[in-house]
């Protein structure tokens, strides 16, 4: 019986931030892939390697957690004053889809990185040394995010001395700008779908006895649903293996996700939450204590203004997603929510939360017109860099 051989697709393996995942360009795609649907979400899942029954990932570039099965296209911008379209996929580890419903803050740094290296950018923008600002349209969520990515002799500076928490080695920082994050598009058309900036939350009993729970939902960076680490048991210092290895507590964050989800509008049924496990995100906040980060590093809790912990594709975070950060940020700006009034209230331009890997810096700037909040900017600090460039190979019937 013949068997079709292996196709080759150019393509780079990336880190950015705390996750990597693998990008391509657009032109560089099998032309029935160069559109959505079917044939792309088939490749990507196939270049990952799921669904995985074993979750491992051992038949593919995914690493088996949310932060690593990833996959980006790049290609010139079709909006002006943009260089580049970026549309991220996050590919499931165990089920047959890819969720495209939200961005990856974190990529996004990788995002602005490629495209100078992929050529995608204008040559006459790069500097020789410098900065080049790359301006990014992301195509998930048509928003506009601005990298400033360090250039050295013409190329992209990546080492450097800028620590990430959650990242291994120091590398060079890179400055990103998320332009009016809040959703002002077809999934709430607000900040504040539900237009408050706290709900009693209904879930079920067995995820809380009194069957209702204090909730921020906010639709700012992806939307997310934050809760009180106290309302349910935790005190916000909580790391991976605390929350990971125990299914019913998982089950427990998931019913509070589908709760969340059903509330804002992104989905009418709980079953649609299935295929739609990128968005929201749940996360819980709690005032400022000591802890031990899971490098083993000691958090003071004078060093950061409050804990949130998040859950990203069904498991805790490592560290923090970049587009959860822009949450935070701007609901910690805001006074009244369960974020600002974790971080001691009042109002505020930054915050600096601690996460299980570390702590992270977030800025953001919010206003009130009119009687409603808008935020016209958020902004962090990340890293990139290029781990392998090349050729991923899948078999020619994959997709």
């Amino acid at each position: 019986m013949a068997h079709p051989s292996q196709i080759r697709i150019p393509a780079t393996y990336m880190r950015g931030g705390t996750s990597k995942g693998v990008f391509f360009r657009l032109q560089d795609l099998p032309e029935r892939c160069q559109a959505p649907g079917e044939a792309r979400d088939r490749l990507f899942m196939r270049v990952i390697g799921s669904p995985d029954p074993y979750s491992a990932h051992i038949d593919g570039m995914g690493g088996a957690t949310s932060s690593t099965s990833k996959c980006v296209i790049l290609a010139k911008s079709s909006v002006p004053e943009h260089d580049v379209d970026y549309l991220y996929g996050q590919v499931s580890i165990d089920k047959a889809f890819v969720d495209w419903s939200g961005n990856c803050g974190n990529l996004s740094t990788a995002a602005g990185a490629f495209a100078i290296h992929a050529g995608l950018v204008d040559p006459a923008r790069i500097p020789q040394n410098g900065t080049c600002v790359v301006r990014i349209w992301q195509a998930n969520i048509n928003k506009t995010i601005i990298a400033h990515v360090p250039v050295s002799n013409g190329q992209v500076q990546e080492t450097g001395d800028f620590e990430l928490d959650g990242v291994t080695f120091p590398a060079a920082e890179i400055v990103l700008e998320f332009l009016d994050p809040s959703d002002d598009g077809e999934e709430g058309g607000s900040m504040f779908p539900t237009g408050n900036l706290v709900d009693d939350l209904e879930v079920p009993a067995d995820v809380v006895a009194s069957g209702t729970l204090k909730a921020t939902m906010i639709t700012a960076g992806i939307p997310t649903v934050f809760v009180n680490a106290e309302d349910i048991g935790y005190t916000g210092s909580e790391l991976r293996e605390a929350i990971n290895g125990d299914a019913k507590v998982l089950e427990k964050f998931e019913q509070i996700r589908i709760a969340g989800a059903l509330r804002m509008g992104l989905i009418k049924t709980p079953e649609e939450a299935a295929k739609r496990q990128h968005t929201p995100k749940i996360a819980f906040v709690a005032p400022p204590r000591d802890y031990l980060a899971s490098s083993g590093k000691t958090i003071a809790a004078g060093e950061v203004d409050l804990l949130v912990r998040a859950l990203s594709m069904g498991k805790l975070h490592h560290a923090m997603m970049g587009t959860a950060a822009v949450a935070i940020g701007t609901a910690a700006a805001i006074p009244g929510t369960l974020v600002n009034l974790a971080a001691g209230g009042g109002e505020r331009s930054a915050v600096r939360f601690g996460h299980p890997s570390g702590t992270l810096r977030v800025g953001a700037e919010a206003t009130r017109v009119d009687g409603n909040w808008t935020v016209t900017k958020a902004i962090m600090s990340r890293s990139a860099r290029v781990l392998m460039e090349g050729w991923v190979r899948v078999p020619g019937d994959a997709f």
